[in-house]
């Protein structure tokens, strides 16, 4: 069987109408369709967006363990002195943190809704 679904039909509503009619044939084929509809969203690729945070070393702790929920850390790179010459002088490091987005099956991306804490 072969049938067409116009874009504006919403597809489980169809699957309703054919099971209260008990159209077997086209509930075998909606049925398909929904399968197939389903199997191409979860083979959206997943992006990723990464963010690279300044701090100083009596930060980093706490950076690390109030960073919202989604973000990863990923990476920390020390870009100061690792040589103390007084009490002032602290160690600099770049934190890298991602967080995954996914695809929507309209091809919009979902928009990340947090930031990173610093």
């Amino acid at each position: 069987g072969y049938t067409l679904f116009p874009k504006n039909v919403l597809i489980p509503g169809v699957l309703e109408e054919a099971e209260f009619y008990n159209i077997t044939s086209l509930i075998k084929l909606v049925k398909d369709k929904i399968r197939e509809r389903d199997s191409k969203i979860s083979q959206v690729p997943v992006k990723h967006v990464y963010r690279v945070l300044q701090c100083q070393e009596e930060e980093l702790t706490q950076m690390v363990s109030t960073m919202s929920d989604g973000w990863k850390f990923e990476q920390l790179v020390s870009i100061g002195s690792s040589y103390n010459y007084g009490n002032e002088d602290q160690a600099e490091f770049l934190c890298v943190v991602s967080k995954e987005l996914h695809n929507t099956p309209y091809g919009t991306t979902s928009e990340p809704s947090e930031k990173a804490k610093v």
